[in-house]
């Protein structure tokens, strides 16, 4: 079992303008993110099915090339394997989930 607070985590920056906090149980990743607006993720793909949840912001995701205009309270499921970048429209603030776990985001 893990109890913690947010505001104990050390953020970490992964691209340049995206900054994450990320809790980890045995079998998922949660990244608690931060972006700046006009931040963006390059285009990628990773094994894991994801989750986006858009708290506060606006983000525009690309998805194997077609563009989705997220707003506050949006939720995109990603399978894995699939192509996706993102640009931060706004500031944002997303929480991701991560099936299985993101040994790379340790």
């Amino acid at each position: 079992m893990l109890h913690t607070k947010l505001s104990d985590i050390e953020a970490r920056e992964v691209v340049p303008g995206f900054r994450a906090k990320f809790v980890h149980s045995d079998h998922m990743t949660i990244a608690y993110w931060e972006a700046d607006a006009g931040a963006e993720v390059p285009e990628h793909n990773h094994p894991h099915e994801q989750v986006v949840n858009l708290m506060e912001g606006n983000l525009d995701l690309f998805v194997d090339g077609a563009l989705l205009e997220l707003g506050p309270g949006s939720v995109v499921v990603l399978p894995p394997n699939v192509q996706h970048s993102a640009k931060a429209k706004t500031d944002c603030r997303i929480a991701d989930v991560f099936f299985p776990v993101r040994e790379d985001y340790r």
